[in-house]
């Protein structure tokens, strides 16, 4: 199955992630099929820049999106 979920990158007590679709199979730094945007949450405010269009495809093409991304794709006005 594939899942849209989030990437975490940054040093150690700096998180940043990336929102990417990926199996539910491999490792959370793991390989991914596509890059769809990233998510800041040390910004004041948190920065979430989702491309849309990349998300509505893979969302009509079966992808589950985790409990957090789906959240992130509310706030962005990507999903209702």
């Amino acid at each position: 199955m594939v899942k849209i979920r989030l990437k975490r990158m940054g040093a150690h007590k700096k998180p940043f992630y990336r929102v990417v679709v990926a199996d539910e199979r491999t490792a959370r730094g793991g390989e991914c099929i596509e890059e769809i945007g990233y998510y800041d949450p040390l910004a004041n405010p948190s920065v979430i820049k989702i491309d849309a269009e990349k998300a509505q495809k893979w969302l009509a093409n079966g992808a589950q999106p985790t409990d957090t991304v789906r959240a992130l794709l509310k706030k962005a006005d990507i999903v209702k």
